[in-house]
């Protein structure tokens, strides 16, 4: 092991990392530096790009050494010169991007186009070959890496890990995921902890913890940790290759002992506790402020160097130390000696297809929905729970699919009625108790994965689906605007790469949301928030679908369609409890297709032009507005209803600003130009209208919905001494009128907007008052709805 030429490959890559950050001209300080030779605006990360590269470097050396198949995960992203770099000199980024050739003009243009507009972004954003994440949001490195293994049983994700990264608390529940890797089937994880002592403006935790106590929080989570220190570089290197030696041989040890057996078994897997110091290779002081090993090297360690020439030969003199000269030949490339170092081919972690994931994806082989549909006659006759056929369906998912399908969620799928899941049992490797045996389902080999952090289970599923397979995660709708912003990170991954004509396209994330904001029955008011859907609609019309099927047979029908989906972050909203069933499964079919659709069921006189658009989205509001239909129906018959159901939310978006939006003349035909709209909605109802504000009948539009705050702006005086315990527990029908989306409010909201039924109907809304009183009086005293509502 030539460790002066691995320390040569390394520092050549921070003179890189260096010059990205720094140089306009001048690539390989051919001349003396000068002030143009300098960008005019200085972007980037220098503090953690020489311990990113340093791990790169050593994981290169054992992928040669062993026959590696290993891809690199970063979580600091923004250290993103010290990624670039190494994939540069490689080779990747020239054959993807020809202008970034191996030779001194295309080291300059590599230096232009970081952190520059139109050019290299300061993380390692989808553009970047290798790379699986963009590590701006920190806290998804290793869940995104153990989602990468899941199932790719010779895989080996190398994950740096930020020091400060590793404060946060998505990263910190992450150390888990070692208790659901099998090592049969699965690959593994090689955590490297950067710790290099600093974040931006504070030192770390875990840096500044004895040593005794950091080794021991690390094997309470059942790694076996290695610590490589110092400063003087090739007493580090050699250290760091004696470190991944003996990782990469644990790892290789322990799926030997467990194939070659068959033996399921928890092991204690290997990680690298890594202590250099942050903005390694950096000058030690500029000026008495200490630079390297300090928090001013985080970004740019010398930000005046156009306007303070001290400074400047302070940069020459930090670029010179790296002694260019020796490490580059004539033509500008890396030293051939140098340039051999590295992986070849698919075997350099840049061009790893699992990082491209798309290359490797493979369709789910769908059984027919018809062995899973319910038999609807009649609508409104047949009662069932919307969730339940779908676990069906997703059972039989995972027979066809026994390798690349997998079901996520926080503790979640029993409760979400998906339990027909559970026949393949959920992943776990920790102990297993006699008891289990009880409906536990614990299993090694099982193929749902629960632990109870949201964001856990939504970095796993991210780092499967990046990775070239499929899944669905499930949780309490209440509790998914926990990781909003990790969707949001992750459809900026999927909006950006679908601009990157080498990234192909990958399975889409499926989030069904369910225990929805109306059906908390003994939660109460802490579990409902229907607002996850407010974030994610105003995001990239190309990624983003919100769906609400009202019934079991469409949500069947949308999950399929969902998971047959590419690049799309589709985002199903479905209650659990007993609902009404609507549509038989052909009917359902239809209605999916088009997203929206007349229910002549619920309508009243379909031939002709309407008075009144009844319309509904969201399964507990339709059931609610067609009771209202049969309530005016029966009451007025000569009123003519025309009821709209919304299962794509888009469908209400003009076409021009989403592909699925209905174009104008369309939504004029379903909701007309001027009658009155009652619209039921599941959420905030502010959204509807924000989504159709530029249609004709706007004006006309009514729309009803969740309200947080009940007491202000109710519209109903004889509802007021109704409103207490609004926090505590509830029925369902209870939580709709207060809410005013029942069918009582509904109805009178018609009486109230439709000219003819102005003079006549208010004898039936007195009527309707009453109605509601009774319902609220019965709830309050019996504590259930009444059973004939």
């Amino acid at each position: 092991m030539d460790l002066k030429a691995l320390r040569d490959y390394w520092r050549a890559c921070c003179y890189a990392a260096v010059g990205m950050i720094y140089l306009w001209d001048n690539p390989l300080l051919r001349e003396p530096l000068k002030r143009e030779h300098i960008k005019r605006r200085l972007l980037g990360h220098w503090g953690a790009s020489p311990g990113i590269s340093f791990a790169y470097v050593h994981a290169n050396r054992v992928i040669n050494k062993y026959d590696l198949n290993c891809i690199f995960v970063v979580g600091p992203g923004h250290g993103a010169p010290g990624y670039i770099a190494p994939v540069y000199f490689e080779g990747t980024l020239s054959e993807y991007y020809p202008q970034f050739s191996q030779d001194e003009e295309g080291l300059r243009n590599l230096f232009r186009a970081f952190s520059f507009p139109g050019g290299l972004g300061s993380h390692c954003t989808p553009e970047l070959p290798g790379s699986i994440q963009e590590g701006g949001e920190l806290g998804y490195s290793l869940s995104h890496a153990y989602g990468a293994v899941f199932d790719n049983p010779d895989l080996i994700a190398i994950t740096v890990v930020g020091d400060g990264e590793a404060e946060t608390g998505p990263l910190a529940t992450a150390w888990h995921c070692n208790k659901f890797l099998n090592p049969v089937r699965d690959g593994a994880v090689l955590p490297i902890l950067l710790l290099n002592g600093y974040k931006i403006n504070n030192p770390t935790i875990l840096a500044r913890i004895e040593e005794e106590e950091l080794l021991s929080l690390f094997k309470g989570y059942g790694y076996e940790p290695k610590v490589v220190e110092g400063e003087e570089e090739l007493e580090v290197h050699g250290v760091m290759a004696e470190a991944m030696d003996w990782c990469v041989e644990r790892i290789l040890n322990i799926w030997e002992d467990a194939r070659s057996s068959g033996r399921v078994f928890r092991p204690k897997w290997p990680m690298i506790i890594l202590r250099t110091p942050k903005g390694w290779t950096a000058p030690k002081k500029v000026e008495e402020h200490y630079i390297e090993g300090y928090w001013r090297s985080h970004q740019v360690p010398l930000a005046d160097v156009r306007e303070n020439e001290k400074h400047l030969r302070i940069l020459e003199e930090w670029l010179r130390s790296y002694e260019p000269e020796r490490l580059f030949d004539e033509k500008g490339r890396l030293r051939e000696d140098l340039r051999s170092l590295a992986p070849k081919g698919n075997k350099r972690m840049s061009a790893n297809p699992h990082a491209n994931g798309g290359l490797l994806r493979v369709p789910l082989r769908l059984p027919p929905l018809e062995q899973f549909a319910l038999d609807v006659q009649e609508p409104m006759k047949l009662h069932y729970e919307n969730t339940r056929p779908l676990g069906t369906f997703l059972r039989e998912i995972i027979r066809n699919n026994p390798n690349n399908f997998r079901v996520f969620g926080p503790d979640e799928t029993h409760s979400n009625r998906l339990y027909d899941v559970f026949e393949f049992g959920k992943a776990w490797m920790a102990k297993i108790l006699p008891e289990d045996q009880d409906d536990g389902h614990l299993d090694p080999y099982g193929r749902t994965v629960e632990m109870l952090s949201e964001h856990t289970v939504e970095g796993l599923l991210e780092g499967y689906v990046l990775t070239g397979r499929h899944g669905i995660l499930s949780t309490y709708e209440g509790f998914a605007p926990i990781i909003s912003s990790m969707v949001n990170q992750f459809g900026k991954w999927l909006d950006i790469s679908s601009d990157v004509p080498w990234r192909m396209p990958l399975s889409s994330l499926n989030l069904l949301l369910t225990s929805v904001v109306w059906r908390q029955d003994h939660n109460g008011f802490t579990h409902q928030d229907p607002g996850f859907i407010n974030a994610i609609v105003d995001k990239w019309p190309n990624v983003v679908r919100v769906y609400f099927p009202p019934d079991a047979n469409t949500l069947l029908c949308v999950a399929k369609l969902c998971l047959q989906s590419t690049n799309r972050i589709n985002i199903i909203v479905a209650d659990k409890q007993k609902h009404p069933q609507y549509l038989d499964l052909a009917s359902a079919q239809r209605h999916v297709e088009k997203g929206i659709g007349i229910w002549d069921f619920a309508s009243n006189h379909v031939e002709e032009e309407p008075d009144v658009v009844i319309a509904s989205c969201g399964d507990i509001p339709t059931k609610e507005a067609v009771y209202a239909s049969f309530l005016l129906k029966e009451a007025f018959p000569d009123l003519r209803i025309r009821f709209v159901n919304v299962v794509n939310l888009f469908c209400l978006t003009p076409q021009t600003e989403h592909p699925d939006g209905l174009t104008d003349h369309d939504f004029d035909i379903y909701f007309t130009k001027d009658k009155p709209i009652i619209f039921n909605f599941h959420g905030y109802p502010w959204l509807i209208h924000r989504l159709t504000y530029r249609r004709t009948n706007h004006k006309n539009l009514h729309v009803r919905g969740y309200r947080e705050n009940r007491k202000v702006g109710i519209d109903a005086t004889h509802l007021t001494p109704f409103l207490k315990g609004r926090g505590g527990i509830t029925t369902p029908l209870q939580l709709a009128i207060l809410n005013q989306i029942d069918r009582f409010s509904i109805a009178m909201d018609v009486i109230d907007r439709v000219p003819k039924l102005q003079g006549k109907g208010g004898s039936f809304k007195d009527k309707l008052k009453n109605m509601q009183i009774d319902a609220l009086r019965y709830a309050y005293t019996h504590g259930v709805d009444k059973p004939d509502l």
